[in-house]
């Protein structure tokens, strides 16, 4: 007796387990879209731009030039008297600081406002390095950080740590045609931003985890 007792509580305990597990994931289901979302705007840091000594775009904008036309807006509402074009070389002649440059211009940027940076940083860390440097040897103490909204949780992460000690920094996201939080698991581009930022920003974590914070 007691043995069948003993069975029909094993049998009835692994009936509730499986009535919760079925209800946790019609749960998860219906609230989808919301968690998604959630998972969407973390990788988004968009502070109040302040009025600061340089706006610096990083590398690799996307076709539309999402980056430098949202730090021409920051420029020409005077948030900065400069704008710091960091741009990996493609080649030693030429790269993509030079397109940046173009592209400031083309926003009615004067050319006497840029200052193009190339470098051969093949990364956000490595690249975060160079501007560290050029930012020091020009005494800028106040940032303005610009680059596409996925890519802002890390490039803030990064650049907070490896920036001179007492830069006031402030991240400004750019609106990017491949990532929209709102429905980013819809579309190939924005699974894939997604996906790599999740990656990058573990692998960035792991990189500097003996650093603190160098920025206010």
């Amino acid at each position: 007796m007691r043995e069948k007792a003993g069975q029909r509580g094993g049998i009835f305990s692994k009936l509730l387990f499986l009535i919760f597990l079925v209800v946790f994931v019609a749960i998860v289901y219906l609230v989808r879209h919301p968690l998604l979302r959630l998972a969407g705007d973390f990788w988004v840091v968009d502070e109040t731009p302040q009025v600061s000594d340089v706006i610096v775009i990083l590398s690799d904008d996307n076709y539309e030039a999402a980056r430098a036309t949202r730090a021409a807006q920051l420029f020409r509402a005077g948030m900065a008297p400069r704008i710091l074009a960091s741009g990996r070389l493609l080649r030693p002649y030429a790269g993509i600081a030079e397109l940046m440059e173009h592209d400031l211009k083309a926003q009615g940027v004067p050319a006497n406002a840029i200052v193009p940076l190339a470098h051969r940083g093949t990364n956000t860390r490595e690249e975060a390095v160079a501007d560290a440097q050029a930012i020091a040897s020009h005494g800028w103490k106040r940032v303005l950080l610009v680059t596409s909204n996925y890519h802002t949780r890390r490039a803030d992460y990064i650049f907070a740590r490896t920036l001179p000690k007492g830069t006031e920094l402030r991240v400004v996201s750019a609106p990017d045609s491949e990532y929209d939080p709102e429905n980013w698991w819809e579309h190939r581009t924005g699974l894939k931003r997604f996906l790599y930022e999740t990656a990058g920003y573990i692998v960035c974590v792991w990189e500097l985890r003996h650093s603190e914070p160098q920025t206010s």
